[in-house]
């Protein structure tokens, strides 16, 4: 069940990420990983960033409201945490 929520929500989040141009990094677990201003930088970055959180924010809520229709109260005890990091990167290790 938890594998098919995040399958689901990730695949949301890309569509959010391909329509403001975040480069997604990949999953780890339950972890997405996105970026902005990488390889190319953008003054931008920072606020892109932060909408594109706030919007992942929203479809997780969203789709939390219908899984509460479809599966009980219960399910209302899922939440998400976004975490945001600007500023330079000089390097990197996946």
């Amino acid at each position: 069940d938890v594998f098919y929520l995040l399958e689901n929500l990730f695949l949301e989040f890309d569509k959010i990420a391909k329509k403001l141009d975040v480069f997604k990094l990949g999953t780890i677990g339950d972890c997405y990983i996105a970026v902005v201003g990488v390889p190319d930088a953008r003054k931008d970055h920072a606020v892109v960033l932060a909408k594109f959180a706030e919007e992942c924010r929203s479809k997780t809520n969203e789709i939390i409201s219908e899984l509460i229709k479809e599966l009980g109260p219960s399910v209302g005890k899922l939440s998400m945490r976004f975490g945001l990091h600007s500023g330079s990167v000089t390097a990197g290790v996946l």
